[in-house]
């Protein structure tokens, strides 16, 4: 599956995004996010606080426990304001 990652997200991984097999354990939003943060360094920065992520699967906003099995794209992002 491919990874997107914006914002400050993006800043402290260093990329805008990857492509990943993650482990068949790794089964929702929230499983990926702990995975990732456990990469350490920039990873680790970035999820330390899962609360601040926002998440969309295949271009549809989704929370944590939505499933990621089948997903071609998953987005990464702290949350979106306007105004």
């Amino acid at each position: 599956m491919e990874l997107l990652y914006f914002a400050w997200v993006r800043e402290s991984i260093g990329l805008d995004g990857e492509r990943i097999d993650p482990p068949a354990d790794v089964r929702t939003v929230a499983d990926l996010i702990a995975w990732l943060a456990r990469r350490g360094g920039g990873y680790a920065e970035a999820f330390a606080d899962p609360a601040r992520i926002r998440a969309a699967v295949d271009q549809a906003f989704v929370q944590g426990d939505a499933a990621i099995a089948g997903a071609k794209e998953i987005a990464l992002f702290p949350p979106v304001t306007g105004g």
